[in-house]
């Protein structure tokens, strides 16, 4: 795939804005472009932004033999609650597996507590005879004579997805097919999720709110996905369309649409492969990587040049920073924490005269006051505009007019009630969203046992170069890298992604009864799976293959991923698997338990074509302080008063250029914030390198 000749296309539908970039075949960024999501039909705004960015660089569509595409359709769907009339069906005498979850309170103390919205009620919980042993042998046979019954309860509660999830069946899914193959045939228009598929690991909660996510937004982007390949094929499109999932890989259109959970934080994912390439580029070891849209904002910390990833995700938390407070689904993702905090986030004060921020957002309509297109609440993007920070003829690349009267007068409605003016309340505003998202990395890098100070921050998104300096002096970061095209980061991170596909499962074994035989056979079935859906977007070329052990000492309740080696297992295996995981154990937990049995719980394959080369990036041989030919008047963000910044145009700089704080850096998608405790400097790769001036107060 990656010799292909010709041009690649991303495009990355987000919450405000979607992000369109086109490159050549060596990866040279040709156009990209920003334009409003269209949320009433998405593929509209993803045309805009395509036929933009051909117009711009001269290229026809039928020369395009790449086309890779993110979206928050999915995402969006699960948090507003837009998707699919959605029932459930499981095992008799198992009706209730959504209602006891963990059987658990996940804040103990809180007596105004919020269930998880866990989208089926009881009421459209149904039951059918069957039983699975937890070796996959049939104990009762699916009775076939139940499902009229069934039927007659699908219809009555007016059901347009169904998930089945039966006991057991990650081991054996024989009677969720069975099923499946009836309700297809007798009622063809329902949308079917099958845990067994979508994921076939132990712990029933955990599996059944997976497909249940899958069902309920099957439908929605199964309509959009085909609408988009209909439009695109008829503007002349040959290439197939790839799916950017949330694990960091690309797959193919068709095993999106049928298994979209997987999209749920594609954006995001490209993000975070943009960042871990800039990382590896630039020899950063640790980073965090920062991404400010206009609805959220999105941190991830990277180590030796791998983004963290993880197995588990909740969505649409109850309570933001609370584990256990979402709906919790079992996906392959890039481990980050999201929220609420974009440029389109909405301002409020409380009831104690408290300035709130998020999560709810302006979107892209009506969108911020200062967008003049019928918006009256007080945002982010209205606080930078009137603090200075925003050049209104030249935000959006200028087809955006910025009223500041408006974001003005929205930002009365914040200040008017706690007694500041409009310059006070944008102050205020842009204090709280920042503090949120540094507040927010703490937590993210604590829970994972790291920690942000001495990282550097990797800061792209239309916001986020603007936010940066802000956001880094609170977490006390000192290096901040602003990528080129930092507007439309995440869809250039499309571009460098593998085609991708795993595969976990779950087959219970203690390590010193594996059965290595078993377990290649085993291991054989689970990669030419993933090799079946990886080929069909990537015919040729090599593939590379991970084995994952997810394993934990006997008893405990969570295990810890073990990377095996791509071959067969031998019996000499075993005793270096059982170091590899107490070497990894005592990294996490401070020490290893003498004596204790090692069970493996599931086991995970992982099939992609080869990541894309990395160019290091040079030395830079002299360094120039640059002249100021241009100021802007900004309130200051450290001070609060108002001073005098820089102001220059990013593609007037060149290599070696030294910008001194405040500064703004203004292109096209996007301004990059230099503080007055920062210096600014120009790499090789004509990246800004932002530093902490030396005796600044951290």
């Amino acid at each position: 795939m990656q010799s292909l000749p010709g041009f690649r296309i991303a495009v990355d539908v987000g919450g405000t804005f979607t992000d369109t970039v086109l490159v050549d075949a060596k990866n040279q960024i040709l156009a990209s472009c920003k334009t409003p999501t269209t949320p009433e039909n998405p593929t509209m705004g993803a045309m805009e932004g395509v036929r933009r960015v051909l117009s711009e660089s001269g290229v026809a569509i039928p020369d395009i033999r790449n086309f890779v595409h993110g979206t928050t359709l999915a995402t969006n769907a699960l948090i507003e609650r837009r998707g699919a009339r959605t029932a459930v069906t499981t095992t008799d005498g198992f009706r209730d597996i959504l209602e006891i979850a963990y059987e658990r309170r996940y804040s103990q103390y809180d007596i105004n507590l919020s269930k998880p919205d866990l989208i089926v009620p009881r009421r459209r919980c149904f039951t059918i005879s069957e039983r699975m042993l937890a070796d996959g042998t049939v104990h009762v046979p699916l009775d076939t004579t139940d499902i009229a019954k069934l039927l007659a309860q699908i219809d009555e509660c007016g059901a347009e997805a169904i998930a089945i999830c039966f006991l057991h069946s990650y081991t054996n899914g024989t009677h969720e097919r069975q099923l499946c193959q009836i309700l297809q045939a007798e009622r063809p228009n329902l949308a079917l999720s099958l845990s067994c598929e979508i994921s076939p690991e132990a712990r029933e909660f955990e599996r059944l709110c997976t497909a249940v996510a899958n069902a309920y937004v099957q439908p929605i982007m199964a309509h959009y996905l085909i609408d988009l390949q209909s439009t695109l094929q008829t503007e002349g499109l040959i290439c197939p369309i790839m799916m950017m999932t949330s694990g960091g890989g690309m797959t193919t259109l068709e095993t999106a649409a049928q298994h979209p959970i997987r999209l749920v934080e594609s954006g995001p994912a490209g993000g975070a492969l943009l960042a871990a390439r800039i990382a590896e580029s630039l020899e950063q070891r640790s980073v965090l990587s920062f991404d400010m849209g206009g609805t959220t904002a999105k941190l991830c910390l990277i180590d030796d040049y791998k983004p963290q990833t993880s197995r588990k995700f909740e969505i649409s938390r109850a309570e933001r920073f609370i584990k256990g407070s979402g709906m919790p689904v079992r996906i392959p993702v890039i481990e980050m924490i999201e929220i609420g905090a974009g440029g389109g986030s909405i301002a409020s004060v409380d009831r104690l005269g408290r300035i709130g921020v998020g999560p709810e957002s302006a979107g892209s309509e009506p969108g911020p006051a200062a967008f003049a297109k019928g918006g009256t609440h007080p945002t982010v993007t209205d606080a930078d505009v009137v603090t200075g920070f925003i050049e209104p003829g030249l935000f959006a690349e200028g087809r955006l007019q910025i009223d500041l009267d408006a974001a003005r007068s929205a930002l009365a409605q914040v200040g008017t009630s706690i007694g500041l003016d409009e310059t006070a309340a944008a102050i205020g505003v842009s204090e709280i969203v920042d503090e949120n998202m540094a507040s927010a990395g703490r937590t993210h890098a604590v829970e994972a046992g790291k920690d942000i100070t001495g990282r550097t921050m990797i800061a792209f998104g239309g916001n986020g170069p603007l936010h940066a300096t802000r956001v880094a002096r609170r977490a006390r970061v000192s290096r901040i890298i602003v990528p080129l095209n930092p507007g439309v980061g995440s869809a250039v991170g499309f571009l460098f992604a593998p085609v991708a596909f795993e595969i976990v499962r779950s087959r219970y074994t203690r390590l010193d009864q594996l059965d290595v035989d078993e377990i290649n056979s085993f291991f054989d079935q689970l990669t030419n799976e993933a090799r079946s859906v990886v080929k069909l977007a990537a015919s040729h070329g090599e593939l590379s293959t991970t084995r994952i052990a997810f394993m934990r000492y006997h008893g405990q309740g969570h295990e810890i991923e073990i990377e095996l080696p791509d071959r067969n297992l031998i019996k000499r295996d075993i005793s270096e698997l059982v170091s590899a995981f107490e070497v990894e154990y005592s990294r996490q937990f401070s020490r290893a338990v003498p004596g204790m049995s090692i069970e493996v719980l599931n086991w995970a394959v992982t099939v992609s074509t080869p990541p894309i080369p990395t160019d290091q990036a040079s030395d830079v041989s002299s360094v120039q302080p640059i002249q100021v030919t241009a100021t802007k008047s900004v309130i200051c963000d450290v001070s609060g008063g108002a001073i005098e910044a820089a102001v220059f145009m990013r593609d007037t700089l060149n290599v070696g250029d030294q910008i001194a704080g405040p500064a703004l850096i203004i292109e096209p998608q996007t301004t990059t914030l230099v503080s007055a405790d920062f210096d600014a400097q120009v790499l090789a790769d004509f990246s800004i390198l932002l530093t902490k001036k030396s005796g600044a107060e951290t």
